[in-house]
């Protein structure tokens, strides 16, 4: 009778809190409690052997990342026969509750929702025991860390304490009720707050105001009048056409980020266990799950969960997404690796749930390259969905669903959920938020929600649940329904039309730091990738040509395997805390171990295989070169001398003559000249290349001193370890000048100058500019110690040449971008990824600077330039400080990068010759007679019956090449990256026609 909508509103949430408080009316504390700990991650059946002491409520629980095991044990009271027994628990941490060795549900109250309830008995009998256990983790959903998930949470008293250990009866019809009333409370709070739907608003306001003068909650006689009006409420449908919302359950799991992998694990159990809970209460859940390494990791740890999770399959209730081994960073990966990601992980979903993946689903990644919708279609993948570019700091994306189409011209439907995040809270905000956000209301009115708490793991809660439930089709929300990926996107792609597309790499406008930071962990994957490269094909030659060789099948899978985990998105980028840069550093040392193992085994294999003698000469070396390129160059031989070698593509060469030495003058007090056949160089006393003369050409290629080594602030606002901020490269200053200067090695066939100078506040560099015989570029070694805080490094070098766009070696392809700042899209582009090269040409001439493990540049007017190092503080406090080593070189050509064969020469930089044991007959096992189409890798079939040989067009050409083998074969053919046959080639003498189109990738097999 008296309006006022403050006072009403403020009504219906003192309703609320008293309906809130009743679901656990009835609550009594475990009577017998034990605790034994801190101990650290152990399995449920080893904490089982554990000495216990009694434990009781209030009692502290640390240090960080410490495991405490309760066993529990407890009578339900007589007055509880036949109602539900929920645990009700609080630590502060992490938690999960294990019945009979079975986990069951994990626990968490530091969450918005907390989750500190779970089911123990459905219909107790009365005086029923009940015994459980409950790991405790003392640590949060972020680690050590609060939900911002960069600052510590440190102090003298410990966060985690047992707060709460009681079991209570639940009530199901308060429940009920709370959730009924919730919903529509805040349907009506949003209604009214942005002026839609008033009518509908003004109805649910008017009859809520009546719920709450009929129910006396003491009083259950007067509930059935007031649900009445609820359930009627909840009659009110959308019209005709509304917006659709597919909803599915997530839990975005960092398979490590700010807790160490052994913790993901944790949270993968407690995670995979409460969604099984809640689909055995809620039979419309779906949840999906991407990664196949925390399918695996499972299958191996936990086979229980493991064989519920394939039940849940089975029922459509759990389903598998993504089609890779974990989500995988896009930007610095080579493209072999991208394809592995893609070949083990829908190898491993097809054999366990008997099933490809048809969408790639990577939410949490820093930029997407422009080759991933060819690799994606490759890999029978046709959907992609992501919201990370919503974060672009410049261009906020313009649609939320389009056609992505690669660099080759491959299109794949492109997804991103409207509310900007894959972490939905399933509430009525977010509901009406994936409305109003979305951007393509003219095209489609489908739209995909990912709700559960993630990063951390967690996953949806029954809060959300049962706010989808009352969602479905009510007036004022659109119309949300429980659907699979896949039954979305067939909806998706029969309901949008006239789409737009976007072609080319997706740039995320933020988190640039990624390209740099853990300069260690970066050189580890380079250096892993160019070892699996070689061991793949070693081993798959010796298999082919070696009757006593015993092809090593698992240790090859499980180093793949390894190199492919630590390409994980906080990993690889360098965004996690010090123990996952520990573990990471610590296993790309046993890559490198395990793999040299491998292939020296191989290589001696394929060596006894070849020899003409029946015994090999292990004192006489002959250089084996793995690239599928030409190379004759200076290198060193297994006993660290120099010689020259002269090797065919993908074969066994030989050493050769020099024809011109290299010469080393000195032209002044401060002054050298280097110079060979193709280059002259100019250096300076204090470590500059002042001059650089392509002799073919007579061109100066530098427009000022080169090799400038720059300092510069570099303290983010935000996101520290991910971050370089534009104002960071106002702050550039040239370091010191070498206060060392001299010459550390002249002969025929190499010249070396050593520089000693300080960087910095604290960091001193050795660096040696070398200049071989008859080699094409001009290199330069470093070796830093490196002790600054929050600075950055960069290496500079103007060259004369003047272009609007710098080109960028990515994978499988090269990307052109802006050397100006013409537009907000150019300017977002101030810091770039790239792999081995970055080129700057004009007609007729260019200079590329070749990286052999940095991946961080930017190239603005005439200036490239590397990025080297950084020097973070969060999450890793002594993120890059120590001991590194890297090289870079300038390589000048006549044309563009293309005509100068920048690729062929970038391979050749990055992986330096091997050696067989023995005289060896010169030979190539695979030659491509084309420049345009560049033979990548070759491995063993996975069937194990042939070789597979990865090829792709790097310029952009079109055209017909000849691939000649030197090895006998039957047949070849086509596949794709999952190795499933297609049309055949036709070999004529150990050779076939290749045709190939722009930015191509293509894959033979053969037998």
């Amino acid at each position: 009778m008296l309006k006022h909508p403050q006072y009403t509103r403020q009504r219906f949430q003192v309703l609320l809190q008293q309906v809130q408080k009743r679901i656990y009316g009835d609550c009594q504390l475990i009577e017998s409690l034990q605790v034994s700990g801190p101990v650290d991650r152990i399995t449920c059946s080893q904490a089982q052997q554990l000495e216990y002491s009694p434990a009781s409520v209030g009692m502290l629980l640390g240090p960080n990342w410490a495991t405490y095991w309760f066993k529990a044990q407890a009578t339900v009271p007589a007055a509880w026969a036949g109602s539900r027994v929920d645990l009700l628990w609080e630590t502060g941490g992490e938690a999960c509750l294990w019945i009979d060795g079975r986990s069951i549900q994990g626990l968490n109250s530091r969450i918005r929702d907390p989750r500190t309830e779970a089911r123990l008995i459905n219909r107790a009998e009365p005086d029923q025991t009940i015994s459980f256990t409950v790991e405790a983790a003392c640590n949060s959903m972020f680690g050590l860390r609060s939900g911002s998930g960069l600052v510590e949470e440190t102090g003298p008293v410990t966060p985690y304490a047992l707060t709460r250990a009681d079991i209570a009866r639940f009530d199901e019809q308060v429940w009920r009720l709370y959730h009924d009333l919730k919903l529509l409370v805040d349907l009506e709070a949003g209604l009214s707050t942005d002026g839609q739907d008033p009518s509908w608003a003004g109805r649910l306001l008017g009859e809520l105001n009546r719920v709450c003068n009929l129910i006396d909650l003491d009083d259950r006689t007067t509930w059935p009048a007031a649900q009445a009006i609820i359930d009627e409420l909840y009659q009110h449908r959308n019209g005709t056409h509304a917006h659709e919302l597919s909803a599915i359950g997530h839990a975005h799991i960092d398979t490590a980020w700010l807790w160490p992998l052994a913790e993901t694990y944790r949270k993968c159990v407690r995670t995979f266990s409460t969604a099984l809970r809640l689909m055995d209460e809620y039979p419309q859940y779906k949840f999906a799950c991407s990664q196949a390494f925390q399918y695996r990791w499972i299958k191996r740890r936990n086979p229980d969960l493991y064989s519920r999770i394939k039940a849940a399959h089975q029922r459509g209730q759990w389903v598998p997404v993504g089609g890779t081994w974990i989500e995988p960073d896009c930007n610095l990966p080579s493209g072999e690796s991208l394809c592995r990601q893609f070949l083990m992980g829908q190898r491993y979903f097809e054999a366990e749930f008997g099933r490809r993946c048809r969408e790639f689903w990577n939410p949490d990644v820093f930029g997407y390259n422009g080759q991933l919708p060819q690799i994606m279609r490759q890999a029978g993948i046709t959907r992609f969905l992501t919201q990370k570019l919503s974060w672009n700091r410049f261009n906020a994306p313009r649609h939320h669903t389009f056609t992505w189409r690669g660099v080759d011209g491959s299109e794949v439907l492109a997804h991103f959920p409207p509310a900007d995040t894959y972490n939905a809270m399933a509430d009525v905000a977010e509901f009406r938020r994936h409305v109003s956000k979305h951007k393509d209301h003219d095209r489609s009115r489908e739209a995909f929600m990912l709700f559960g708490y993630g990063d951390g793991g967690g996953g949806p809660t029954r809060v959300m649940l049962e706010n989808i439930k009352r969602a479905g089709d009510l007036q004022g929300l659109p119309r949300v329904t429980m659907r699979s990926s896949e039954e979305f996107f067939d909806r998706l792609q029969a309901d949008c039309q006239d789409l737009p597309m976007c072609i080319g790499e997706l740039y995320f406008e933020l988190h640039r730091g990624t390209y740099t930071t853990q300069a260690a962990i970066k050189r580890g994957n380079r250096k892993g990738e160019w070892l699996l490269h070689d061991l793949d094909l070693a081993a798959a030659l010796a298999h082919r040509l070696s009757k006593s060789y015993e092809f090593p099948s698992e240790p090859l899978h499980e180093l793949w395997a390894m190199l492919l985990l630590n390409q994980f998105h906080d990993i690889l980028p360098g965004s996690s805390i010090d123990q996952v840069n520990e573990q990471a550093r610590r296993e790309y040392e046993q890559l490198q171990q395990d793999g040299s193992a491998l292939c020296r085994q191989a290589q001696d294999a394929l060596a006894s295989a070849l020899s003409e003698q029946s015994k090999v000469d292990t004192s006489v070396q002959s250089p084996w070169n793995t690239l599928g390129v030409e190379r004759c160059e200076v290198t060193a031989t297994p006993d660290g001398s120099l010689t020259k070698v002269s090797c065919p593509s993908c074969g066994i060469g030989q050493t050769v003559q020099l024809q011109q030495a290299v010469a080393l003058m000195q032209t002044s007090h401060d002054r050298w000249t280097m110079s060979n056949r193709h280059l002259q160089a100019e250096i300076t006393a204090a470590g500059s290349i002042v001059s650089l003369i392509h002799l073919a050409s007579r061109r100066q290629c530098l427009a000022d001193a080169a090799n400038v080594l720059e300092i510069y602030d570099d303290q983010p606002a935000n996101w520290d370890a991910w971050d370089i901020e534009p104002s960071a490269l106002e702050t550039g200053k040239p370091c010191p000048p070498a206060h060392e200067a001299a010459v550390h090695l002249q002969n025929d066939l190499r010249v070396e100058l050593r520089f000693e100078r300080r960087v910095g506040k604290a960091s001193t560099m050795t660096q040696m500019i070398r200049l071989d015989a008859d080699s094409p570029r001009l290199e330069v070694h470093s070796r830093i110690n490196w002790q600054e805080n929050h600075r950055m490094l960069k290496a500079a070098f103007p060259v004369q040449v003047l272009a609007t766009d710098a080109t960028y070696e990515m994978q499988y392809q090269a990307v052109q971008r802006p050397t100006h700042y013409t537009n907000s899209y150019d300017l977002a582009k101030y810091e770039v990824p790239g792999h081995r090269f970055v080129d700057l040409s004009e007609h007729g001439f260019g200079v590329a600077l070749l990286s052999e493990s940095k991946y961080g540049f930017n190239t603005i007017d005439n200036v490239m330039r590397m990025t080297l190092l950084r020097a973070t503080c969060l999450p890793d406090p002594m993120a890059d400080r120590g001991e590194h080593g890297f090289a870079y070189a300038l390589y000048p050509h006549q044309g563009d990068w293309r005509d100068g064969g920048v690729v062929a020469e970038a391979m050749r930089f990055n992986n330096p010759v091997r050696w067989l044991s023995g005289t060896l007959p010169q030979r190539s096992f695979f030659t491509v007679d084309d420049p345009n189409l560049i033979l990548d890798s070759i491995k063993r079939t996975e069937d194990s019956r042939g070789l597979l040989l990865r090829l792709y067009e790097a310029h952009g050409g079109r055209g017909v090449a000849r691939l000649t083998c030197g090895l006998p074969f039957s047949e070849a053919r086509y596949c794709n990256i999952l190795e499933d046959p297609g049309d055949s080639l036709q070999l004529r003498d150990g050779a076939m026609d290749v045709t190939y189109q722009p930015h191509q990738l293509i894959s033979i097999i053969l037998r």
